[in-house]
């Protein structure tokens, strides 16, 4: 039997730029804006975030799926996602470096955890082969 999840959010306003973003659960509601570095005020979240949240916090289950399936125990363990978004002309686009620190294993099993996770991660999936994504491992 197989379990599924919908998430469902609205957006409404003036979108990244002073709009709203809500899920239907109410447990998420922010106010967006533009980021200084492309010359909005920069008072609020922005897409890009909100996916560099999601996508870390699902690598990080994948690492420590990856790990599980390997028997190791990691002793401590963090992501760091940044999310680049890209602008030139009226092209835009997106590139991430998903950061992993870890504690507890070698600088090879790091990088091993790093690149299994990479092939679990539902975000990693849905983005690859369509932006640059870079994995590090840092051992801690």
């Amino acid at each position: 039997m197989s379990t599924s999840y919908t998430a469902v959010a609205t957006a409404t306003g003036e979108g990244r730029n002073g709009g709203r973003t809500f899920t239907s659960d109410g447990l998420l509601d922010v106010t967006l804006a533009v980021p200084k570095e492309f010359g909005g005020k920069g008072d609020a979240t922005n897409p890009e975030q909100l996916f560099a949240v999601g996508w870390s916090s699902c690598f990080l289950g994948a690492v420590k799926r990856a790990a599980a399936a390997r028997h190791i125990r990691l002793a401590d363990l963090a992501v760091i996602a940044e999310v680049t978004l890209h602008h030139e002309d009226d092209d835009f686009s997106l590139s991430a470096v998903l950061n992993l620190e870890v504690s507890g294993v070698d600088q090879q099993t790091a990088d091993e955890l790093g690149a299994a996770a990479h092939q679990i991660c539902p975000y990693s999936k849905a983005t690859r082969g369509n932006i640059p994504v870079t994995i590090t491992a840092t051992v801690a």
